[in-house]
This record gives structure tokens, C-alpha cells and sequence, in this order.
């Protein structure tokens, strides 16, 4: 598969570490493993783990193990994955987060280049170690977001009840309850949790007051970043849910108006204005009447004028694009494929 072709030949060099990873990676586990805590031990166990051997070594031979793994792609990793998971799951249960990242980047990787079958035989395991991990360092938060997103959307796709998409949502919400304010987990999560919400689909109305809270608090963040990412976020939960038997309505116009005259200080004011007049212009589509009492109080506001101009008559083609995009996603629980064909 010289170029990543998808014709099932491979380069010399690519053929070469192929055939080295069966030998390999289980000696790469057990040097991982070296390090590891004991989990039936006493008192200061990382000390005790670090005794037994150098965690540089564990942090090494991670590395080169996920050197290997990223070197192999679709369709040949599929077959390494009883070699590939038991050593990327000895990382994930390290106590190193050093190791612990380059497990979750080689599960990553193996999630965006297998399908769910060869990931059939340890998907619990596989699922539950992604749970443990939502509690990691900032500095490996990132990976462990995009690869539970990944993984979870990836192994329990065929079944859009399983509860290990509500179960991941509230792992992490958890943590974000616990810290809103910190930049870099809410930025992660807002730019790798959209598969998990399609697969979470209309349940998404039994966390809303989880997940709007945070919406409002970071529609109005001191960076750019997260508010655009917010108002992606804001838009798929609407388009998933229709935003259903909520009381959030009236608090989410009200945040958006708010917001919509914030962003004249804001080098994306563009950027922002025009999300937010797509989101409200979706609101007023699906609520009608409720929008209508919502969004008064804010009609007569002189710095909304232009914005008001719009809800007000200039919409109808809008309208109907965002009508018929909601009733496509309602029919469709995920619409992000996630390896490559």
C-alpha cells in the first residue's frame, strides 16, 4: 500500500514492520508493564513500581510502541490488533501520564484504521479503560477525549442505545463540571465530542442541565476559540434534539442576544455574529411562539437592530435549509465515518 492505496500491497519498509510487530510488542508490554503500580500493594506504590524499574524505560518503550503502530494503516492494522490492544492498554493503566498519551495516541490511531468488528473481542475492556482515563493529567486530556470519542463512536455504532455513550458523556461532563475555566479542557472536548453527541442523539435532553450550563458560561470565555466552538456545539444539540421539552430556551436566547453584542469587541465578530443569527434563526423555526416571547424583550434593543431585521423577514430560505438539515440528522444518529475507505 505504497501512498496509503488501499490494494492491500504494502512497501518493503511498511512490510518490514508488519512483521516485526508480533515479535515486538509483546516485549514492548512486558517493559511497560515493569513500571506499573501493583495494584495489591501497600503504601507508596508509584516508589515501589519506580524500584522495580526505571519508569524512563516504560516511557521509552512506549514510544516505540506507538512509533509502530502509527507506521501500520487501513486495511493491515485490523489484523496486529491482538498484538496492538494488550500493550495499548498496559499504557493507558500506567501510572506515568507520559505513557499513558502514547497509548491513547496509538488508540487512536487504531480507532481512525479498523473497524468495529476487530475491535469486538476486548470492547468492554477497551470502553471501561477509556472511562478510568477521562480522570487524566491537562496534559494528556486532549487524547484521552479524542480517543474515547473515537473509540466508543466507532465500537457501539451499530447499536445507538448502548449505554456506553451516556456513561462517556458523564464521565467527562463530570470533569468539566469540576473545572469550567480551564482553557484547554474545554477547548479539547468542544473540538473532539461531536461524534460522541450524534451517537448520543435525542438522550442528549436528559443532560441538558449539564451541558447547557457550560454552554453559557463559555459562550462568553475570554477566548475566541472557545466561543466558536461552543456555537458548533449549541447548533448540533439543536439539530439532534430540536431542543425538546427544555426550560433553556428563554436563558439561551437571552445569552445569544447578550453575546451577539460582546462579539463588536471581538476580532471573530463576524465569525461569531453570523453563528449566533443561524442558531437563533433555528430557534425560531422549531419553537415558534416560544421564541417569539423570548426573543420580545429584545426586539426594541438598539445595538440587536440588525439582528432583529433578520429574524424578522429575511430568513425564509435559511429557514427551510435549516429545517430540512434537522430532519436528515434526526433520521441519522452519526454522520462522521472514522476510517478511511
Amino acid at each position: 500500500m505504497s501512498g496509503g492505496d488501499g490494494d492491500g500491497l504494502v512497501n518493503e519498509e511498511k512490510r518490514l514492520v508488519i512483521e516485526l510487530m508480533p515479535e515486538v510488542l509483546p516485549l514492548l508490554k512486558d517493559g511497560i508493564k515493569e513500571s506499573s503500580i501493583d495494584k495489591s500493594a501497600d503504601g507508596d506504590e508509584i516508589s515501589a513500581a519506580s524500584t522495580r524499574a526505571p519508569v524512563g524505560s516504560a516511557i521509552v518503550a512506549a514510544y516505540q510502541f506507538r512509533w509502530f503502530v502509527t507506521q501500520v494503516d487501513y486495511p493491515h492494522l485490523g489484523k496486529l490488533c491482538n498484538f496492538v490492544i494488550p500493550c495499548a492498554l498496559t499504557a493507558l493503566d500506567h501510572w506515568s501520564p507520559q505513557v499513558k498519551g502514547q497509548g491513547m495516541i496509538s488508540f487512536t490511531h487504531l480507532a481512525k484504521n479498523v473497524n468495529a468488528a476487530e475491535l469486538s473481542r476486548y470492547e468492554d475492556v477497551i470502553l471501561d479503560a477509556c472511562c478510568q482515563n477521562i480522570a487524566s493529567d491537562d496534559e494528556i486530556w486532549c487524547h484521552v477525549v479524542e480517543m474515547s470519542v473515537l473509540l466508543v463512536t466507532c465500537i457501539q455504532r451499530s447499536d445507538p442505545r448502548s449505554p456506553w455513550f451516556e456513561k462517556m458523556l458523564n464521565e467527562m461532563l463530570g470533569h468539566l463540571e469540576r473545572q469550567p475555566r480551564n482553557k484547554d479542557r474545554r477547548v479539547a472536548w468542544l473540538k473532539f465530542v461531536e461524534p460522541l453527541l450524534h451517537g448520543t442523539g435525542l438522550v442528549l435532553v436528559a443532560h441538558f442541565s449539564r451541558i447547557f450550563p457550560l454552554f453559557f458560561k463559555w459562550l462568553h470565555a475570554d477566548d475566541d476559540e472557545t466561543i466558536l466552538l461552543v456555537l458548533k456545539r449549541v447548533h448540533t444539540v439543536m439539530r439532534l434534539t430540536w431542543i425538546r421539552n427544555t426550560p433553556y430556551l428563554e436563558r439561551l436566547v437571552d445569552e445569544l442576544a447578550l453575546l451577539y453584542k460582546e462579539a463588536a469587541l471581538r476580532v471573530a465578530r463576524e465569525q461569531i455574529r453570523s453563528s449566533v443569527l443561524e442558531i437563533l434563526i433555528l430557534l425560531q423555526q422549531c419553537k415558534g411562539l416560544q421564541f417569539k416571547a423570548a426573543w420580545d424583550k429584545h426586539s426594541n434593543d438598539l445595538n440587536l437592530t440588525s439582528l432583529s431585521l433578520s429574524l424578522s423577514g429575511n430568513t425564509t430560505n435559511n429557514v427551510g435549509a435549516h429545517v430540512d438539515q434537522f430532519h436528515g440528522d434526526s433520521l441519522q444518529r452519526s454522520s462522521q465515518p472514522l476510517k478511511p475507505q
